[in-house]
């Protein structure tokens, strides 16, 4: 049953469930953090409507800069204004930012701590027929191996407005990754959120058998994997894990300790995502099997969303699969 104390949309497993591109909560996030503190910029490169940020260009325009196709440029300027007191957002496509500026991000804001939001939009192999060199499926590695630097990887629309709104608070370098396809609302305005905290989003009635981690768009198949296997008896706990650095390691390792056996569903490389964070932290607290369920080690290619999501093994036939293979492997 969806967790009570969450206050998720009821509608979760409805067919009719509303359908919103994650991007579109950032960009009202972030007019509504321009609201809400004037020294919040947004710079873009070339890509505004595609990123959502044309929401803040129209609401301030004078806090807005067009940086053009010049990614590296993006983050330096950005830099540059955080070190005189703004809060800059600047967007791209996750495979250009910070997938073509990656060294600039690393010196200019990490390394210095400088508090730059890098929104890394059409993250993921669901852009589809944009193929697999506009595909961003190593973001997340490349991002939570830099020192200073925290990951936010959103499940929906809302809870993208919501990160944005404590990013803009949070005076760190960030990296949001947003998702461009439309994507199932899973929860609400009365949804709590917390930079740092997971959430678990399903728990079946009694003792779990096993835990899913989920990420981003993909924790709604996770959920609907979950809510099958419930009716076969097979018990599955998910956790929405909307913070990737740092990482709630508490709950992480409670989850492991309860239901013995872990499956975690990512769109993106399996090597060095957020299925890697959980080994690394499983490993040295409490070892339990694992059955990771993302991309494998595969460029993307094109597509529509659905038919990339099921060929690469993320839809929720292929969650199911893992969740009964570690099933397996827990019981040996």
């Amino acid at each position: 049953m969806l967790n009570p104390q969450l206050k998720l949309n009821s509608k979760v497993f409805m067919d009719d469930v509303e359908q919103v591109p994650i991007r579109k909560g950032f960009g009202e996030g972030l007019a509504k953090a321009g609201e809400l503190d004037k020294n919040v910029v947004a710079l873009c490169a070339d890509l505004t409507e595609s990123t959502k940020m044309d929401l803040f260009k129209e609401k301030f325009p004078e806090r807005f800069i067009e940086i053009g196709v010049a990614e590296q440029n993006l983050v330096t300027v950005a830099s540059g204004m955080a070190a005189m007191g703004k809060i800059p957002f600047c967007s791209s496509y996750a495979m250009f930012s910070p997938g073509r500026n990656w060294e600039q991000i690393r010196t200019t804001i990490a390394y210095n701590d400088r508090p730059v939001i890098i929104v890394g939009s059409h993250a993921g192999i669901s852009v589809g027929p944009d193929g697999g060199t506009h595909q961003a499926i190593e973001d997340m590695a490349i991002m939570r191996a830099m020192p200073n630097m925290m990951v936010v990887s959103p499940c929906d629309a809302i809870e993208a407005k919501k990160a944005t709104l404590a990013l803009a608070k949070a005076g760190k370098p960030a990296y949001l990754r947003l998702a461009r396809e439309k994507t199932g609302i899973m929860t609400t305005e009365d949804t709590p959120f917390e930079i740092g905290k997971a959430q678990i989003f399903y728990a079946p009635d009694g003792i779990a058998h096993v835990g899913v981690i989920a990420t981003g768009a993909l924790v709604r198949n996770a959920m609907l994997a979950a809510r099958d296997l419930e009716k076969k008896g097979i018990k599955v706990k998910v956790m929405n894990l909307a913070t990737i650095k740092p990482l709630d390691r508490e709950a992480v390792v409670a989850l492991a300790k309860e239901v013995k056996a872990i499956v975690t569903v990512e769109e993106h490389q399996i090597a060095g995502g957020m299925g890697s964070a959980i080994a690394e932290c499983l490993a040295q607290n409490f070892p339990v099997p694992i059955e990771f369920v993302g991309v494998q080690d595969r460029f993307g290619q094109s597509g529509t969303p659905e038919q990339l999501i099921e060929h690469y093994g993320m839809g929720k036939d292929s969650i199911t699969q893992a969740i009964q293979l570690v099933l397996n492997r827990k019981s040996k």
